[in-house]
């Protein structure tokens, strides 16, 4: 298992990722609405961006932000398992319909285990 991370000062970006100091991170498992509209390249999770960014930045506030890295994106982003206390964000954000499940961006399908 890989080992935990502290994040003395988590930023919330938009409703499926963060920033802790200069590290990227993006919740594992889960796609959130785009803040700024959907790029013509790719397919979109429907709902309000906005509402997304503000569910997560209310669970960051629950607790002390630690994760553990999973791997990294194609964009650089750490890939990550994060909780704030003893909340699993991705869960959070799947549980109040802030964001869908992805079982194919769930690396062995620790959110889909994590979240029932």
């Amino acid at each position: 298992m890989p080992a935990v991370i502290q994040c003395p000062s988590a930023y919330v970006v938009d409703g499926d990722s963060l920033r802790c100091g200069p590290e990227r991170l993006r919740l594992l498992g889960i796609d959130a609405p785009e803040l700024h509209g959907c790029p013509g390249w790719r397919t979109c999770v429907a709902g309000n961006g906005e509402a997304s960014k503000e569910s997560l930045k209310q669970a960051v506030g629950k607790g002390r932000i630690r994760y553990r890295f999973i791997s990294r994106d194609r964009f650089g982003r750490a890939i990550v398992v994060a909780f704030a206390g003893s909340i699993n964000l991705s869960c959070w954000q799947l549980q109040r319909g802030q964001a869908v499940y992805k079982p194919q961006w769930d690396n062995g399908g620790i959110i889909g285990r994590a979240c029932r």
